[in-house]
């Protein structure tokens, strides 16, 4: 008798579990979705935010804003029972208010680090009652970040842009881009500074870098590759005179997402490519 109670009270408690699992899942943040996707989860998925570019699936689903920005009732239209948020998501009463009217609220590790991005993915693998598919995901990354880390690097001294407001910024410190950088073997000129900074026409040519890193969406922005290279201060530099430019995907080379060792591995043929030159 004691046996059978024992075997029906674990059929009652894995129904709980099985119940509990998230269906109706919005994420915030680029690489939370893409974890997501890399997952399998991705028919979990009512919503994602616009930095999720990646994959192509995630452009389709209904979007609610910038994730640094979060519209609580746009959020609260797709009915979630699980919202999944990078750390950098908010500003943090909405993710209260969600909360509050009884959504869950995940939030995973989103710094710039390797250690970050496998805890991010463990995170997110939790939440949705994955923590095996996790773990391969994790062992997967490990595996070739290696093999990308492994190939060879030029040590040449880059600047990487982004140009979402109409002047153009550079990647200093404690960001993604310049972990990136790092990682690739690049020397970042603005190690220096901390985060995104505006730079001028006179401070681009006095950085003079080797090679300027651009984002795809920051060029297709600018008006294409030759109106980027008569940029005031960007013409001025070897590194445009050279043609000494790699364009990358924006998602790929700022989200530090579990593509992160294809972006180390197109960064450094692109840089080899042009440095060549």
């Amino acid at each position: 008798m004691k046996k059978w109670l024992a075997i029906a009270l674990g059929w009652v408690m894995a129904a709980g579990v099985h119940a509990a699992e998230p269906s109706r899942v919005v994420t915030l943040g680029g690489s939370v979705t893409e974890i997501v996707y890399g997952l399998g989860q991705g028919g979990r998925l009512v919503g994602d935010d616009l930095s999720s570019l990646y994959p192509e699936a995630a452009t389709k689903l209904p979007r609610v804003g910038y994730y640094r920005a979060v519209p609580v009732e746009g959020v609260l239209s797709l009915k979630p029972d699980l919202v999944l948020a990078s750390e950098q998501a908010g500003p943090p009463d909405a993710l209260k208010r969600l909360q509050g009217v009884g959504v869950r609220v995940v939030t995973v590790s989103d710094a710039p680090s390797v250690d970050s991005l496998k805890a991010r993915i463990r995170g997110v693998a939790d939440a949705l009652g994955v923590a095996p598919a996790g773990e391969r995901m994790v062992d997967e990354v490990t595996r070739e970040l290696a093999r990308a880390e492994a190939l060879p690097a030029t040590r040449a001294r880059a600047l990487l842009l982004i140009n979402r407001t109409g002047s153009p910024q550079g990647a200093g410190r404690d960001t993604a881009a310049n972990e990136v950088m790092h990682l690739a073997g690049l020397v970042n000129v603005l190690h220096d500074q901390q985060g995104y900074k505006p730079l001028s026409a006179e401070a681009v040519g006095a950085l003079a870098p080797d090679l300027i890193v651009v984002t795809q969406a920051s060029l297709d922005a600018g008006g294409g590759m030759e109106a980027f290279l008569r940029l005031p201060g960007i013409a001025s530099t070897q590194a445009a005179a050279k043609r000494r430019v790699v364009v990358m995907d924006d998602l790929l080379i700022l989200g530090m997402g579990p593509r992160l060792p294809l972006a180390l591995t197109e960064l450094k043929k692109e840089v080899a490519d042009v440095m060549a030159r």
